[in-house]
């Protein structure tokens, strides 16, 4: 009998458990938008809370179409290019790009330490901000 007792007291804990992960989880995804955004150099797409290469060119629901370049082309035919840390949502509003603000700086209990920028051809080029690399013209990326 206590031994019955016992194993249906740790079922309730067990799913009681398994229920508060995942609403966790349920909740971080709502929180991150799909969307498309520069990363690292890279065109990424963000879906359902997952980062991945972008492969091939994304239409918005308002006309714009993403291409795996960085290159926008708007509805009315103006274009731009995405920089480091840009991103446009599913609606076509672009801004800098929340979750990739998280990582941008590291706070320590004395000080705030930046992110350092370098040219993936140039290491020796370092910069505390984006940029354009002196010798190549290349754009810096995160320092790893």
């Amino acid at each position: 009998m206590i031994a019955r007792m016992f194993s249906v007291m740790l079922l309730i804990a067990l799913s009681l458990t398994a229920s508060n992960t995942n609403a966790q989880t349920k909740t971080k995804k709502a929180m991150m938008k799909d969307c498309c955004m520069m990363k690292d150099g890279k065109m990424m797409c963000m879906k359902d809370g997952k980062t991945m290469p972008m492969t091939k060119d994304m239409k918005m629901k308002n006309g714009t179409t993403c291409m795996t370049n960085g290159e926008c082309v708007m509805k009315d035919g103006k274009k731009m290019t995405m920089k480091e840390g840009h991103c446009i949502d599913m609606n076509g509003k672009m801004d800098k790009c929340s979750m990739m603000m998280k990582t941008k700086k590291m706070k320590t209990k004395k000080h705030t330490m930046a992110m350092t920028y370098t040219c993936p051809m140039h290491p020796e080029v370092t910069s505390d901000k984006l940029g354009k690399c002196p010798k190549c013209g290349m754009d810096l990326v995160v320092k790893k």
